[in-house]
């Protein structure tokens, strides 16, 4: 590790004495070239101490838009960050957070949990998610987006609960989209504190009660979020997203997420850092593929709240294959065991996607304390479903 070096001038004590005619007439006459060489050389040296200072002596931590006095500039390894410098836009956008987030959810004498299903048609899992509900009315909300044919159900927490929905593609900002509106419905309900999106393919890990309390009594939202500097990570960042995204604030992760409420109120008054994502990530994008629902949140919150968001999901996808797609489950994979195993991971696991694949293993903690991570589980299949009732009361037992 280099060490900056020190540049300093020593002195000596003299015995001062009267000069006398001659020495002072050869003071005189010392050449003004060696009195501007030496000014020259001190200036130089005075700069070189400031320029080339070690890097560890200059903030490295990212600029908040809530900092005060604005952000000084950093450096993200080799690169220098400039400082930001915030839009008229950028400003006003970052008052109506601050203010956001400063407001207390609204007094309730029941909270609840809103689930989100964003499902192409119906839903397979509704008789093990019916299970998963029965008898905690009072604490949940169902709200269905159905994109493509309306849902045949088989469960009485899901009958009339379909919200308007749109045709969604995947890896289009029509996925942001169906998550929004499936937001916004759910926040006309004051008594909804947490808002959790699933897919169809999605299945609970724990009871009900220990999923509501874990949620309910911590103060941060379950967004997945990482820096992956592969071309499928930072290698889809678009200098078009300048000045309000920075490639430094790149970030990506699942899209499942679980969020509080303050958090949902932000993403419906966001249209700033939306239209960004909207317009420069996605598919075919300057000759890269991005996917707005991989990115769009993950960045936002790392600009806004970094602090207020966990980094990991509370949905486990197993990736180990390696593929584009996670593993599927089928009816034969399901076991006690592995189900149990699923209930007593506790980290989160992020692999990045530039050649040396490097993973990162993230503790994960509730409340300062560690704990299993996951809540809910997927891809399962619908064959699955008779194994996953089956097990139920006994791999989600606290």
């Amino acid at each position: 590790m280099k060490t900056s070096r020190s540049w300093w001038m020593g002195t000596r004590d003299y015995l001062i004495t009267p000069a006398t005619s001659r020495q002072r007439a050869h003071v005189k006459r010392t050449p003004r070239w060696i009195l501007l060489f030496v000014s020259l050389a001190a200036i130089f040296l005075i700069s070189a101490y400031y320029l080339y200072q070690p890097r560890s002596t200059v903030s490295a931590a990212p600029c908040s838009v809530f900092d005060q006095g604005g952000c000084t500039t950093t450096y993200d390894g080799d690169r220098v960050v400039p400082a930001k410098v915030f839009t008229d836009e950028e400003t006003s956008a970052h008052v109506v957070i601050r203010e956001i987030l400063n407001t207390p959810p609204p007094l309730s004498r029941s909270p609840k949990i809103a689930f989100m299903f964003l499902t192409p048609s119906s839903l397979p899992f509704e008789m093990l998610w019916e299970r998963f509900f029965q008898g905690h009315e009072d604490k949940f909300t169902v709200y269905i987006h159905s994109s493509r044919d309306k849902p045949i159900h088989s469960s009485r927490y899901f009958v009339g609960r379909e919200i308007r929905s749109e045709k969604v593609e995947w890896g289009r900002i029509s996925m942001v989209d169906a998550e929004r509106r499936l937001l916004a419905h759910a926040l006309l309900d004051p008594d909804n504190h947490q808002f959790v999106l699933l897919s169809e393919s999605c299945v609970p890990l724990r009871t009900f009660n220990y999923v509501y309390h874990h949620l309910m009594f911590t103060n941060v939202s379950y967004i997945d979020s990482y820096v992956d500097p592969g071309p499928h990570g930072s290698g889809r960042y678009s200098n078009r997203m300048m000045p309000e995204v920075r490639y430094s604030d790149f970030r990506k992760g699942a899209q499942w997420f679980s969020m509080k409420r303050q958090h949902a109120i932000i993403v419906m008054a966001d249209s700033l850092y939306y239209k960004k994502f909207k317009l420069y990530c996605r598919p075919n994008m300057d000759g890269k593929n991005c996917y707005s629902d991989e990115h769009y949140l993950q960045t936002f919150f790392t600009m806004i709240d970094p602090e207020g968001i966990a980094k990991w999901s509370v949905t486990h996808v197993d990736w180990s294959e390696g593929k584009w797609h996670p593993r599927s489950y089928r009816a034969s994979d399901i076991t006690y065991e592995l189900l149990k195993n699923l209930t007593t991971i506790d980290e989160a696991i992020h692999v990045t996607s530039e050649g040396k694949k490097v993973t990162t293993w993230r503790p994960c903690f509730w409340n300062g304390v560690k704990r299993p991570c996951y809540l809910f589980a997927r891809k399962f299949n619908p064959d699955t479903l008779d194994k996953l009732l089956y097990h139920f009361s006994n791999y989600t037992t606290n």
